[in-house]
């Protein structure tokens, strides 16, 4: 059961990113121009992810290889397997200069306390902690703990902090059975007085709660290019659908804004909560390296497991 779910989550937030990669940067008014009025159905095949889900992966080997190690030793961890992501022939799917700037300032030599771009909140620290939200689901100090541990590598900002709590914490709550209506106290008492940006993204979900028009809620939550609107979307598209993972990464793929990021984000808490049978299969035949992300999947849970 552990594997399974350890493998629901990053295959749901792989096909949820790459349902998003064809769509981002273009105006809604493009987007449907080219999809139609429905928008982006269905993942490509094959289903290519971008840097969002490459560098979940990274996180995922790193908890593999360290999760049960001091943070230190774990972030040491997460820092080689940026800078083997950052130089990896396969990054050219768009990254985002943050991530780049703080993996390298780390490949230099910086600690990881201090490679990351003070001023930065990006969602690029938010979109990759899913496997943390895993591993440290019965944990919740040292969830938060490693969740800002491995923002911080590359964004300073306090609202990229709560932004990386909150999307681990959400795997945790959607493992524990916990319905996402439920969810709004216990993810701002987990980030709680760490920004108020966070908060007033979270807070804006209130505010649509009753919009028929569902993207003009998300439009009114944000666009999803900094961490606190990507959580905050993400959370808005798994409350609309909370049983249906393709609806969800449907409504937060067809956006004008993140599109990748948040569908990814949004594809690993849907896949967390309902499991490997709530994806299609033949979205799962078409995801790249999916055998990959089975074995990663699988060995995750072992980690998990041997350090319980």
């Amino acid at each position: 059961m552990s594997a399974e779910q350890a493998q629901a989550i990053l295959l749901g937030l792989a096909l949820g990113d790459a349902l998003g990669y064809p769509v981002e940067f273009l105006s809604l008014k493009r987007l449907y121009e080219k999809y139609g009025t429905t928008g982006m159905m269905e993942p490509p095949s094959p289903a290519l992810y971008t840097d969002d889900t490459q560098m979940t992966l990274a996180v995922a080997n790193a908890l593999i290889e360290a999760g049960d190690g001091d943070i230190d030793t774990l972030m040491q961890a997460v820092g080689r397997e940026f800078v083997r992501w950052m130089h990896s022939p396969e990054n050219n799917r768009a990254p985002g200069n943050t991530c780049l700037a703080g993996t390298r300032n780390f490949e230099n030599g910086i600690p990881w306390r201090k490679s990351g771009i003070a001023e930065s909140k990006g969602c690029g620290s938010a979109m990759r902690v899913a496997p943390i939200g895993y591993f440290y689901q019965h944990d919740a100090a040292k969830l938060k703990e490693v969740a800002v541990s491995s923002g911080i590598i590359t964004h300073g900002h306090p609202a990229a902090k709560a932004a990386s709590i909150a999307a681990a914490y959400m795997i945790k709550l959607a493992l524990d059975g916990i319905h996402p209506e439920d969810w709004f106290r216990p993810v701002l008492q987990a980030t709680g007085g760490i920004s108020d940006d966070f908060d007033q993204a979270i807070l804006r979900i209130g505010h649509v709660e009753g919009w028929t028009n569902k993207v003009a809620a998300l439009q009114h939550i944000g666009e999803g290019w900094v961490g606190e609107e990507a959580v905050a979307m993400a959370f808005y598209c798994v409350r609309q659908f909370p049983d249906d993972y393709v609806a969800a990464v449907r409504l937060a793929a067809n956006i004008e804004g993140d599109s990748d990021s948040v569908a990814c984000i949004t594809g690993g808490i849907s896949a967390a909560r309902l499991g490997l049978g709530a994806i299609p299969e033949d979205w799962k035949k078409r995801c790249e390296n999916y055998p990959l992300l089975i074995e990663i999947g699988q060995k995750l849970a072992e980690k998990r497991d041997a350090t319980a």
